[in-house]
This record gives structure tokens, sequence and C-alpha cells, in this order.
């Protein structure tokens, strides 16, 4: 005997449940998110119906500038100033996510620097630790306090981690910042590493290298317009926009991208 399934029709109410449900399930936190490839990603993950928290360290004003933005656009938003290479502050980040957005479901690895185009032989030990410190202990941390939070050993429901990492890390920038480019090798590792110990629990970890992308970061090396000067040596001939790096940022988040762990996505243009 066939059975015949007649279609189910959610009305305007039951809809808009469903939408608040899908809506409080999504809650990002987006390191460095106050300028760059961070805001970026910010205003389409609000988009997206995200619950947004933007971490910045230092620039109140910036942080709250894309407050505002994504707030326009519907989101629930909270800016968090924190150091996210110290823990504690790491911890009390998180803690506000908790209390203000929910269980963090989305995890974006983007704070980063850089200091000033040098050889080796030139830079200080304070120079290499801060870029080590800021590159690699702060997302290893942040994901640290996302897995407690994402992982069904923990009560979590599983979740998406992206790091932001850069082509330097497989082209070694030779006679500009060689500490730079191996701390985002070391952060491509991490990925590669994470992604597998964590995939049996419904968690994804996995990454974007960005090339040269017109943001601000530059002028942490001194040059701030360094991708105009450099672009006509890119395959394409032009440097990249923060929110053609922030659109390969969501997919990854998504469930478009379901399959995919400890991938990498390349946006330098063919470098």
């Amino acid at each position: 005997m066939q059975i015949l399934r007649m279609p189910v029709i959610l009305g305007p109410d039951c809809l808009s449940l469903q939408m608040g449900k899908d809506s409080m399930d999504k809650v990002i936190v987006i390191t460095g998110g106050s300028r760059g490839i961070g805001a970026a990603t910010a205003l389409l993950a609000a988009e997206q119906g995200f619950r947004i928290c933007i971490n910045y360290q230092a620039d109140e004003e910036a942080a709250h500038n894309v407050l505002e933005q994504v707030r326009a656009l519907g989101a629930q938003a909270i800016a968090v100033r924190a150091d996210v290479s110290n823990e504690d502050e790491v911890i009390s980040l998180f803690q506000r996510v908790d209390n203000e957005l929910g269980r963090v479901t989305a995890l974006v690895n983007n704070a980063g620097t850089v200091g000033h185009k040098s050889r080796v032989d030139e830079m200080s030990e304070f120079r290499i630790l801060k870029i080590l410190k800021t590159n690699v202990l702060a997302p290893i941390l942040c994901a640290k306090h996302a897995i407690l939070r994402m992982s069904p050993k923990h009560g979590g429901q599983g979740g998406s981690i992206v790091n932001v990492s850069s082509v330097a890390s497989r082209l070694g920038s030779p006679n500009e910042y060689v500490d730079y480019a191996a701390s985002k090798g070391a952060l491509d590792s991490f990925t590669i590493g994470l992604s597998k110990e964590v995939a049996g629990e419904g968690i994804r970890v996995n990454a974007v290298r960005p090339g040269y992308i017109y943001t601000d970061f530059h002028a942490l090396s001194g040059d701030p317009d360094r991708v105009s000067k450099l672009e006509s040596g890119i395959p394409m001939a032009r440097g990249g926009r923060p929110d053609e790096v922030a659109e390969a940022i969501v997919w990854l988040l998504s469930d478009k991208a379901s399959y995919a762990t400890g991938t990498f996505v390349d946006l330098g243009g063919g470098r």
C-alpha cells in the first residue's frame, strides 16, 4: 500500500520560532574583529544570522564601529576587549559570550601581528616572542576554550573553527619577516593536528591563507602601501579585499562545507 506524505507547511509563528532557534544556535567569536578581515567576517556573519562577539585588544572605537554596523544588520552582538594570548583574559572572554550570547558554535582565530621588514639576524627576542604569542599561542588558547564548549565530551553539540593563516606560511617571506611566516606555518600544523583530534566530536577545523589583502595590517610592517606596491607581481595583478576572505571563512563555517576539515583555502591571487 502506498502511503502519501503531505508536506507540512509551517505558519508564520512556527517559522519565526524556527528561525529564532537557528539564530540562537549560531554563536561566533571573532578575534581581532575590529578591522580588516575580522570586521568583514563580522558583517557577513551578521547577514547569516550569527550572534557575534567582536574581540579586540586596543582600538575600542573601531570595535564599537563594527558593533554598530552588525547590530544595524539585526544581529545580536557584543564587543569584548581581551588579549587572547593571555589565558585569564580568554577565559573571561568566553564567559561573557556564555552569559550574553550563549554557547559558542563558531570561532575565527583572526587576531595577528607582524613586525617591520627585517632579516632574522636583525630581530630581537621581544619581537619574535610577541609574534609567536599573538599568532600561535592565542589561537591555541581560543581553540581550547571553544572546544570546551563545542565538544560533546563537555556537553556541546559540535562546531567549526577557522584559523586565519597566510600564504607566507608556504612562501617563507625571506628578507621581510621570516618570524611571521614561521608563526603561520605553526598555525597550519595546529590546524591539521586539531582537525584530526576533534573530527569525531563534530568539530571541523579549517584555515584560510590570505595573501596581499588591502587592510591596515600592513602598517604594522612599516609599509601601509605595501599591497599597492607589490600587486603587479601577483598573477591576478591586484590585491585582495577583506570581504573576499570573509566569504571563504563564512563558507568554511557553514554546513555547505560540512565534509571539509583540515582544509586550507588559499586566497593569494595565484601566489
